[in-house]
């Protein structure tokens, strides 16, 4: 994915992905709630920078936006490097970058769930949903970005009705639980830990009781939140600062916080695996940064996988359903193809617009 606008005015992606980053770049690729603010305030002050929207998962960063010259682009590349601590020639080694209707097949590929670590997952397009809600708050998006986000969500939904590209899908809660169930078999006894009540960590969790799981302990930082969840789940409640020094109680740790830092140590693990050495611990890292230092994995019968570790075991999936794939991908493209048709025009005009140079809140029709 190499095309680079050429014209006047471009449509264009920009950004990486697990294609191209491993999970050590993508975790400081990843822009935290903070670093989103910034970032989003200076996009708006780049000149012939017409729109823009910022899709930010554990797997990707990518920017869809509208822009008179490529020299807009390459500022907007340059402001989120020197905010995430790269330089210009590193983030170009894991580079993914489109213009035009390239760029309009790699959001509906990605929205489909065909980009995804996890072949056909169905939460990408809320995320990418997500996304376009959080520019549409910002004003950031106007005519090109309203249509082109708008006929996508109709193009995935499109995509899952006719083809099978959901059916047997594997997410990382379901590859993790079959990882578990090999580990100690039956689950039913099993003790987990749950870090973090999100999504994220709520629906793997809701994946173990699907298995038999019973006994569930949810810890977060808010532990309103945590009740809240342990409340849904019929568990129980931790406070997050006593986790550690009952980690040795668990045999099962799902991490999927927020944190940008090691929640988990190598020290506490060692601790807790002198009060357990003949069982083993196995931790579900699904957290981007990380929640467990690697070097856990290096203890005697401690167990450690994070989302790469558990998109590479879910590509046997992949290969199955190979011709499902290639359905999908002709379907995108032919959508691609029409939505690239209407919004081209307006993507041309945007050389002889004077006015228009720079990123700005607009009003425009939803």
């Amino acid at each position: 994915m190499s095309d680079t606008p050429r014209s006047s005015g471009a449509l264009f992606l920009l950004g990486a992905s697990h294609h191209t980053a491993p999970l050590e770049l993508r975790e400081r690729l990843a822009l935290t709630a903070e670093k989103m603010s910034i970032f989003c305030g200076q996009a708006a002050r780049i000149a012939g920078l017409r729109e823009l929207a910022v899709l930010n998962t554990c797997n990707r960063v990518e920017f869809y936006g509208v822009a008179e010259n490529r020299e807009s682009i390459e500022r907007l590349e340059e402001e989120f490097c020197a905010l995430q601590g790269f330089t210009v020639s590193q983030f170009a080694a894991i580079r993914q970058q489109a213009a035009g209707r390239e760029a309009l097949v790699h959001l509906l590929e990605v929205s489909c769930g065909l980009n995804s670590q996890m072949l056909g997952e169905t939460e990408i397009l809320g995320q990418v949903k997500d996304a376009y809600a959080s520019a549409q708050s910002r004003q950031s998006v106007g005519p090109v970005l309203n249509r082109v986000f708008q006929k996508t969500f109709q193009y995935a939904k499109y995509v899952r009705t006719q083809t099978s590209i959901n059916e047997g899908q594997i997410s990382v809660a379901n590859v993790a639980v079959d990882l578990a169930q090999k580990i100690f078999g039956n689950l039913t006894r099993t003790r987990i830990l749950l870090l973090g009540a999100g999504e994220i960590g709520e629906k793997t969790a809701k994946a173990f009781q699907s298995r038999g799981a019973g006994a569930l302990t949810v810890t977060s930082r808010r532990l309103e939140r945590a009740m809240e969840l342990a409340t849904t789940l019929d568990a129980t409640a931790l406070p997050f600062s006593h986790f550690s020094g009952r980690l040795s109680e668990f045999d099962i740790v799902v991490g999927s916080t927020a944190s940008p830092e090691f929640v988990v140590t190598l020290a506490d693990t060692n601790a807790a695996m002198k009060k357990r050495p003949a069982e083993p611990l196995f931790f579900i890292d699904l957290a981007l940064p990380r929640d467990v230092d690697a070097a856990v994995a290096d203890l005697p019968n401690v167990f450690l996988y994070n989302l790469d570790d558990l998109a590479g075991i879910a590509e046997a999936n992949r290969a199955a359903r190979k011709a499902e794939i290639t359905k999908c991908r002709a379907i995108a493209a032919e959508k691609a193809d029409a939505l690239w048709r209407q919004v081209e025009p307006q993507v041309n005009t945007l050389s002889g617009d004077a006015t228009a140079n720079k990123l700005h809140p607009r009003q425009e029709p939803a």
